[in-house]
């Protein structure tokens, strides 16, 4: 059994941060100490996400934060809001955190799904966890309440940060199941840069966006609301095409236009290749593998494919 103590380098936060329902955070030094001694890696799982990330780059702080709201996004996938009092803390859009629970000695590895700018707006960010039976996930479906107290630790390559003086670019997100996580986060921010440029008329200039997502059925496409609002509010700048591939029950009337039954298709993405395109994916491995793949087929530079597994 593989066993790694994770090394915290000293719990951050700023005392009397506000929530945005007027509530204080004020983290004990008993509460942060508890948090740095019991956040231990041990566990026989092959693809527990210290393990599988060990080479990834992180941020060396690890800042306390603390659950502000809490609902259900689909009948396996639970969300959490997150006030983070840290100004040091930031993280890039698409990036993950690593998952620090007081008394459970696995380390969780979750994709943020909110944008950077609410980070800056409320010192908030959103996760949506999927139920497992793995330690920390079975600890926010089934022991998280408002105000538990964890910490988390920003890392990832998985993101997209372009600077104002950098060339246009179209994105194109492919996501499967929770994989839409870090590529919402993509999305989120790429309408907050279509925002900025329609109000100040500078900054990053976007081209186009288009997100493919596929799930079992339409109760398990997650956040369709926040997509679709972002369709009718840039609809000559983001498009999405919504596709399930188990659907039994009847598809509501608002959602049936943007919805294909049966996978993400070759040619659909084929259809989208440009030389001034980036590629994003995030699903299960058999589906980032097939369309990374496909994408080097047709000649898409490997600098213009991203790529994120869930597991």
């Amino acid at each position: 059994m593989a066993c790694a103590a994770v090394m915290i380098p000293g719990l951050r936060c700023s005392v009397g941060a506000v929530c945005t329902q007027g509530a204080s955070l004020r983290l004990t030094f008993s509460t942060l100490r508890h948090l740095t001694l019991t956040s231990i890696m041990k566990s026989k799982r092959k693809t527990d996400h210290m393990e599988r990330t060990a080479s990834v780059i992180r941020r060396e702080i690890v800042s306390a934060a603390k659950v502000c709201g809490a609902a259900s996004e689909s009948p396996s996938v639970k969300s959490l809001r997150l006030l983070i009092a840290d100004q040091d803390f930031s993280f890039k859009a698409g990036q993950w955190v690593d998952f620090f629970i007081p008394g459970v000695s696995v380390v969780g590895g979750f994709s943020i799904c909110s944008s950077p700018r609410l980070l800056e707006q409320e010192r908030m960010i959103e996760l949506a966890v999927k139920y497992t039976n793995h330690p920390p996930a079975l600890w926010v479906h089934n022991k998280c309440t408002l105000d538990s107290e964890v910490a988390v630790r920003v890392g990832g390559e998985f993101f997209f940060d372009p600077q104002p003086a950098e060339a246009s670019r179209n994105l194109v997100l492919i996501a499967g199941g929770v994989g839409i996580n870090p590529l919402l986060s993509i999305l989120r921010h790429a309408a907050h840069l279509l925002r900025e440029q329609a109000n100040k008329g500078h900054g990053y200039e976007i081209g186009s966006i288009k997100l493919f997502y596929s799930a079992k059925n339409t109760s398990e496409l997650l956040f369709k609301k926040n997509i679709l609002d972002l369709v009718n509010e840039f609809p000559e700048k983001i498009t999405c095409s919504l596709h399930v591939t188990k659907q039994t029950t009847q598809i509501s009337a608002e959602l049936k236009p943007y919805i294909t039954e049966g996978r993400i298709t070759e040619k659909e993405i084929r259809d989208h290749i440009s030389k001034e395109t980036l590629f994003y994916i995030c699903g299960p491995p058999p589906m980032t593998d097939f369309f990374s793949k496909q994408l080097e087929n047709h000649h898409v530079p490997k600098e213009h494919i991203y790529f994120e597994k869930w597991w």
